[in-house]
C-alpha cells in the first residue's frame, strides 16, 4: 500500500478543510469553475472524474461479462435496496428528523423543500463514483460496470415515477439533458476509451504492459479524487460558513441512510453466499447517490435557492468522504464476512 493510500483519510480531511477555506477566500475564481458546466453537469468535476475511473474500467476484462450470470445475488440485493429501500427510507428519515427531531432548528418555510431535496438525491443510484469505491475495496470490475449500467436503464423509466409518488406530485420534469449527459459522460465515453486502451496495451505489450500502466495511473487517479473534494467543497465554501446548522442537521438523515443501505446491502449478500468482491461493491452501489441528478432536478423544480436545491448540494458535500468510511468498513471486515467460506470470486 503507498503513501496515498494509507493516509488517504489524512489527505481527505486536508483537502475538506482546504477546499472550505479556498472557497470562502476566492469565492470568485470557484464561481468561475462551478459555472463551467453544460446542462448542470460540470466539466472540471467531469475531467477529474474521468481521470479517476480510466484506471478502474481498465481493469475490466470485457471478454468476461458474459459470465455475470453467475452473479445474479448480488445484482437482485443491490436492485432492491436502490429502488425498494433507499428512496423510501429517505423519506422516512427526513420526516423524522426535518419535521420532529431538528424542527425547531430549521426554518419552517423551508422543510418540505428540504425533504424533498433528500428525496430527490436518495432516488438517484450513484453513476461515476462508484468504479472509484469498488477499486479501493477490491471489487469484481466487471460486476460493477454491468450493476451500474443496469441501474442507468431502470433509472430513464422509474425516477420520476419514484420521486412522484413520494413527493405526492402529479408530474415530476426530469432533466434528460442532464441524465443523458451525464451517462455518456460517465459511462458510455470512459468504457469505449478503457476498452480500446486495454486492446493497445494488451497487443503491444501484453498483461505486464497493463498491470504497468494501471500502477502509474494509481497515483493519478486518488490525486484526482482529493481535486474533486477540494473543488466541491471550494464551490460551496461560503455557504458552509454561514449557514453552517443547516448543512450539519440536512447531513444527519444522509449519513443515516447511507450506513442503513449499505449496511443492509453487505448483511443480504452475506446472508446469501455471495463473495466479498460483489459484496462490497454492491454494498457501496446501494448507498450512494447520483449528485448530478439530483441537484439539476431539484433546481428544475424548486429553483436554485431553494431549501431542496441546498439538500441535495449537502449530499455532493459528504459523498466522498462519506463512502470512503464505507470502503474501509467493507475491507476491515473481509475476514468477518468470510468466515462462512461463501463463493469466491
Amino acid at each position: 500500500m503507498g503513501l496515498f493510500e494509507r493516509y488517504l483519510t489524512l489527505w481527505v480531511a486536508l483537502c475538506i478543510v482546504a477546499g472550505t477555506l479556498l472557497g470562502h477566500a476566492l469565492p470568485q475564481p470557484f464561481a468561475a469553475l462551478a459555472s463551467a458546466e453544460v446542462a448542470k453537469v460540470n466539466l472540471p468535476i467531469a475531467v477529474l472524474i474521468w481521470l479517476m475511473i480510466i484506471p478502474m474500467l481498465l481493469r475490466v476484462d470485457f471478454s468476461a461479462m458474459r459470465q455475470l450470470g453467475q452473479h445474479w445475488k448480488g445484482i437482485g440485493v443491490t436492485l432492491f435496496i436502490n429502488w425498494a429501500v433507499k428512496p423510501f427510507s429517505m423519506a422516512l428519515l427526513g420526516w423524522l428528523f426535518l419535521r420532529h427531531v431538528f424542527a425547531d432548528a430549521l426554518p419552517a418555510a423551508q422543510v418540505d423543500s428540504y425533504i424533498a431535496g433528500l428525496i430527490l438525491l436518495a432516488a438517484a443510484p450513484c453513476t461515476a463514483m462508484v468504479f472509484v469505491w469498488s477499486n479501493l475495496c477490491r471489487g469484481d470490475a466487471n460486476f460493477t460496470l454491468s450493476q451500474v449500467a443496469l441501474n442507468d436503464a431502470i433509472m430513464v423509466v422509474a425516477y420520476a415515477p419514484v420521486v412522484a409518488l413520494l413527493l405526492g406530485l402529479s408530474a415530476i420534469s426530469v432533466p434528460w439533458d442532464t441524465l443523458l449527459l451525464s451517462v455518456s459522460l460517465y459511462i458510455i465515453a470512459p468504457v469505449l476509451v478503457a476498452a480500446l486502451l486495454r486492446r493497445w496495451l494488451l497487443a503491444r505489450s501484453g498483461q505486464a504492459g497493463l498491470q504497468s500502466a494501471l500502477r502509474t495511473l494509481g497515483p493519478v487517479s486518488l490525486l484526482a479524487l482529493l481535486l474533486t473534494l477540494v473543488l466541491l467543497f471550494g464551490f460551496q465554501g461560503e455557504q458552509i460558513v454561514r449557514q453552517p446548522l443547516v448543512i450539519a442537521i440536512l447531513a444527519v438523515p444522509i449519513l443515516i441512510q447511507v450506513y442503513f443501505n449499505s449496511g443492509l446491502a453487505y448483511l443480504l449478500n452475506r446472508r446469501l453466499g455471495v463473495a466479498h468482491c460483489v459484496a462490497g461493491p454492491s454494498a457501496l452501489i446501494g448507498a450512494s447517490n447520483f449528485f448530478e441528478l439530483a441537484v439539476a432536478t431539484a433546481v428544475g423544480l424548486f429553483g436554485v435557492h431553494s431549501g431542496a436545491a441546498l439538500a441535495t448540494v449537502v449530499g455532493v458535500l459528504i459523498e466522498v468522504p462519506v463512502m470512503l468510511s464505507v470502503v474501509r468498513i467493507v475491507n476491515a471486515s473481509r475476514g468477518w464476512y468470510e468466515r462462512p467460506a461463501p463463493a469466491r470470486c
